[in-house]
This record gives structure tokens, C-alpha cells and sequence, in this order.
């Protein structure tokens, strides 16, 4: 796929290196729930590709369900106030849960998801995400798989976006400040 320098600026992040590391994930995730029956949660959308991919390798016994939040807009910074736009369609009292994410910076929005998660009585609850952007943390947060930790740029691609646009491209690439300055 070929990429504007305008919008952007380069590749960080290859799809063949995302495919790699989430060969590693799933085999952690494989390993760590062997023997039970994990619910796998999308959070929409940008969580989509991969979500998928991490599916695909899965061994172990899992049912999926999706939740969508917000706390951006088509900004390019969180708000800070998390709002549920797609919530859980099944319980998951009694149930191993693991959120799959696309990226942790301020960590606003997922400590606020895995809050409320926990209210509900999950056996177990644990957070993969494909990015960690450790700089920008806001609260206390730590991921239990981790893709990549990245610097404190804004990117887009597998799954990523800036006002919608982006989530197709396969690689995760830094966004040019001139397309959202």
C-alpha cells in the first residue's frame, strides 16, 4: 500500500512484526488459560484487526462479545470522560475475561472499562493490547500483554484512526502533525 508523506510520516511498526509478536501473544494467552473457557471482548473499533488476528490463534475453548467506548471524538487527544456506546450483549459473572485493545496511552479509558468489567463478577479479568504508550499515562495501568510499547506519537493503521479514516492500513504508522495541527 503506498502512503502519502503528507499524511504519513512513516512506517513504525511493519504488519510482518505485528504478525510475529501476536504469534508470541497467542501463545502466552494459549498457555495461560489452558483448561478454561475464556471470553475473548473486543473493544470497537479500532481493537478490530487485532482482535482478529489474535483469534485465529487461539487454541483453547473462547466465546467473543464486542464493546465500543469513547473518550476521543476525532481528537486527538482523550477528553478524559468515557462513555460506553456498545456494551457486553452476555454476562460475565463467574467467567475468565480478556479485553483485547488496540493501544493504552492515558489509560483513562481502560481503567475506567476494567472498573466496571469488575463490578460484574468475572473470575478473572486481563487486558492484551497491541500498543502501550507508557508516556502519556494519566493513571495507574498496567497491561497483561503487551504488543509494542511505543514513543508518544500519534499513529494510525491496523485498525488505528484519525477521524475514521487510516484503520485500513496494515502496518501502524506515525501520522504527519500536519493532518491533525
Amino acid at each position: 500500500m503506498e502512503y502519502s508523506k503528507d499524511e504519513i510520516e512513516r512506517v513504525l511498526i511493519s504488519n510482518e512484526e505485528i504478525q510475529k509478536r501476536l504469534d508470541e501473544l497467542a501463545a502466552r494467552v494459549n498457555a495461560d488459560y489452558a483448561g478454561h473457557d475464556l471470553l475473548v471482548v473486543c473493544i470497537l473499533k479500532g481493537a478490530v484487526a487485532v482482535f482478529a488476528d489474535l483469534l485465529r490463534r487461539l487454541t483453547i475453548p473462547c466465546s467473543i462479545d464486542f464493546m465500543a467506548i469513547s473518550s476521543y471524538g476525532s481528537s486527538t487527544k482523550s477528553s478524559g470522560v468515557v462513555r460506553i456506546l456498545k456494551d457486553l450483549d452476555h454476562g460475565i459473572e463467574g467467567k475468565d475475561v480478556l479485553i483485547v485493545e488496540d493501544i493504552v496511552d492515558s489509560g483513562m479509558s481502560m481503567s475506567y472499562l476494567k472498573d466496571n468489567l469488575r463490578t460484574r463478577g468475572p473470575a478473572s479479568l486481563k487486558l492484551l493490547t497491541l500498543l502501550d504508550k507508557p508516556e502519556r499515562r494519566r493513571v495507574e495501568l498496567q497491561a497483561d500483554y503487551i504488543g509494542f510499547t511505543i514513543p508518544d506519537e500519534f499513529v494510525v493503521g491496523y485498525g488505528l484512526d484519525y477521524a475514521e479514516h487510516y484503520r485500513n492500513l496494515p502496518d501502524v504508522c506515525i501520522l504527519s502533525p500536519k493532518m491533525y495541527a
